[in-house]
């Protein structure tokens, strides 16, 4: 089995995760799906989950990462704002860089592994 590296950023905001790996899936399923429901479906969490941790992320941020439209006759939908389109970018670029940045000494460590 080939091993896998992951690089889990957390930012906090007090006692709260602003931004974290969990949030910008969320973010990422969102975009893909258009429904906070169905994003949710997709990552298997309860809407509820998947609103609590949009409020939160909205609390924590300057600006709101996601824009919602009530259900009715065409139903309703969830899309990012530009700063939840922003914010997925810049994580990922994050965690790009830091792999990079720690590619040899990775390399030499994963050799150890049986």
């Amino acid at each position: 089995m080939k091993p896998e590296v992951q690089f889990r950023l957390r930012i906090r905001k007090g006692a709260r995760v602003a931004i974290g790996p969990g949030k910008i899936a969320l973010l990422e399923a969102i975009a893909s799906t258009g429904s906070l429901s169905a994003a949710a479906r997709s990552l298997a969490m309860s809407y509820r989950r998947a609103w609590l941790l949009v409020d939160e992320m909205n609390g924590c941020l300057r600006r709101p990462v996601v824009d919602t439209a009530t259900g009715g006759a065409r139903g309703g939908g969830s899309t990012l704002t530009p700063t939840g389109e922003a914010l997925v970018v810049q994580y990922r670029a994050i965690e790009r860089r830091a792999a990079a940045a720690v590619a040899e000494e990775l390399r030499l460590l994963l050799r150890e592994l049986a």
